[in-house]
């Protein structure tokens, strides 16, 4: 029992120093602890790796979003006694020492499409205008072939060479009355 004890106590004294790093699944560098500070790594986090997003589908960062400072400290160790006793700005400041937003925060509308959408319309307005400009400086005239004279004789080359009778456009004429079906 007091083995077990002890052994519960080294892993939780052990995680609370080594950050693991799911991409190796080997011991982080020290550089990950230079990045988050004296912040308090709390959990796994998102990906194993001690860092802080808000994020709605997974509300727990691996680390506390704001360094503990003395008022923080002593939040905390107030928090640990009947929460009835502490006043909602301490609970407001304890809930602000661990996350920068609340849910109703990372889920409110930041307007960011309206960025998106214009520069959208942008791109869809210089297409337009490369689009005038290829028509009237870049192609030529169009070929003689495209005039309705020569698209009925093609049509007609087609059906008497009768190209794709099972499911074309040989399939649709009728051969004996000279129609189509």
């Amino acid at each position: 029992m007091a083995l077990r004890v002890l052994d519960m106590a080294l892993r939780r004294q052990l995680a609370a120093q080594v950050v693991r790093c799911p991409q190796i699944g080997s011991v982080a560098s020290v550089h990950t602890l230079d990045k988050i500070g004296k912040r308090e790594i709390v959990g796994y986090g998102w990906n194993g790796t001690a860092c802080y997003y808000d994020r709605a589908d997974y509300p727990m960062p691996a680390v506390r979003f704001r360094e503990p400072t003395n008022e923080i400290n002593n939040l905390r160790q107030k928090e640990k006694g009947d929460w009835k006793k502490m006043s909602i700005d301490e609970k407001k400041a304890l809930y602000r020492a661990s996350f920068c937003q609340t849910f109703a925060e990372i889920q409110a509308p930041t307007g960011e499409f309206k960025q998106h959408f214009g520069v959208g319309l942008l791109f869809t307005a210089m297409a337009i205008w490369v689009a005038i400009f290829m028509n009237l400086f870049v192609y030529d005239e169009m070929p003689v072939t495209f005039d309705e004279e020569h698209k009925k004789a093609q049509l007609k080359r087609m059906i008497d060479l009768e190209m794709n009778p099972v499911t074309g456009l040989a399939s649709k004429w009728d051969y004996q009355n000279n129609r189509w079906k």
